[in-house]
Formats: C-alpha cells, sequence, structure tokens
C-alpha cells in the first residue's frame, strides 16, 4: 500500500465513529442522500469509499460486476433510480458481498430476502424491500459519476451512513469536513456535558437563541 493510499485510509477510519448529523452540519446539510434511503437494522453504521454502480432497472448484473471488483473496504453505492419494484440483490448476491471484504451497500432502491439479510448482520441501507427479482442483461455502468438519492457521487468520495441516514464527503473536501466534523462532535459533547439535567443552564441556552 502507498502513503497516499494509507493516508486515504486513515482519513476514512477517522470518520467511522464521527455522527452523520456532525458531517452533515459540516457539509451545511448539502450532501445527505434522500431520507428514504434507510439502514435496515438501527444498529448498522458504515463508512468507506464509493464503489459506485449505474444500474438500469431491473437489471442486476451491473451489481455482480460490481461485486468482482470493488476492493476489501469499498461500500458499494448504487443508483437504481429509485426503483422499489424489483431488488437489486438478496441475501445470497449480499452475503458474496460481505465475504469479499466490502463494507456495506448502500442503494437508491430495494433489496429482497430481508430476514435473511438481516441475519447476516451486514449493513444495507436501501428504500425498503419487494418480492421481485431483477433479471440479468448485462447492462449498466460502475466506477462513473452517479445521482443516488439526489446527491451527485464520484467514485473514491467518502461514505458515511448510521441511523439518521446517509451522507457523502467529496474527495476534494475531505481534510477540511473531518477537521470540522470532529470540531462540532466535540462541540456537542461539551454542551451536553454543561447544559443537560442543570435548569439554570437550560433556560440560559433557551435564551440566546430566544433573544
Amino acid at each position: 500500500m502507498t502513503v497516499e493510499n494509507q493516508v486515504k485510509m486513515n482519513i476514512v477510519e477517522q470518520f467511522e465513529d464521527i455522527p452523520t448529523t456532525c458531517i452533515s452540519d459540516a457539509l451545511q446539510g448539502m450532501n445527505n442522500l434522500s431520507s428514504a434511503i434507510q439502514p435496515l437494522k438501527e444498529e448498522y453504521r458504515v463508512a468507506g469509499r464509493a464503489f459506485t454502480v449505474k444500474m438500469p432497472v431491473g437489471d442486476n448484473l451491473v451489481v455482480l460486476k460490481a461485486i468482482r471488483e470493488a476492493k476489501p473496504g469499498d461500500v458499494l453505492v448504487i443508483d437504481a433510480k429509485g426503483d422499489t419494484y424489483r431488488a437489486i440483490a438478496g441475501d445470497f448476491i449480499v452475503g458474496m458481498a460481505q465475504t469479499l471484504g466490502i463494507k456495506g451497500i448502500i442503494v437508491d432502491g430495494v433489496i429482497r430476502d430481508v430476514v435473511g439479510i438481516k441475519e447476516l448482520n451486514y449493513p444495507v441501507f436501501c428504500k425498503g424491500t419487494t418480492i421481485a427479482a431483477s433479471g440479468k442483461a448485462g447492462q449498466g455502468e460502475i466506477n462513473v459519476p452517479i445521482s443516488c438519492g439526489g446527491v451527485t457521487i464520484q467514485p473514491g468520495d467518502i461514505i458515511v451512513g448510521d441511523a439518521d441516514g446517509v451522507t457523502v464527503i467529496p474527495q476534494e473536501a475531505e481534510e477540511e469536513v473531518l477537521k470540522q466534523s470532529i470540531e462540532k462532535a466535540d462541540k456537542d459533547i461539551k454542551r451536553a456535558q454543561k447544559v443537560s439535567g442543570n435548569r439554570e443552564e437550560i433556560l440560559a441556552y433557551l435564551d440566546r437563541f430566544l433573544s
């Protein structure tokens, strides 16, 4: 691994424990995926670099290609055009992604075999579940700019998801966003320690905003 790749990996690791709310604040709320895209379990959390997938509605062969080409530590981010009728994958395909070290799957679309996927205990963020499978005609693209959940995502952008949703950190801004996100998280902790459970501090805090 090159020094440059090691630095990039370290940046991703530093985002792993920062709440998406703090990252969103650092991004001024501009890079959050649609709130319809949610984790299958609230405890799921994921942070990694985007391996992007542009998938035609109802044709998931490109998802298999992405699983084959992605590196361990990547997050599959799939533009499925918001379709909620045909699943981009079921538990068998998701299980393959997990085994190959892909950190999670984010999709503007739906999955199926929801019980089996939950049993994998593997981070999947999607718009819900369906019964219908996709076909495999062979269309689609990988590692290209996509739009997912209303946000433009470039291959290699940092993706962070948790119970509150998913946000995207552009590569060119990742160091500054990390700095501001850490500052926001520290500020929130200090505020809570000072104000929570203290009647006078709560009133003073409210008065500062209401005056």
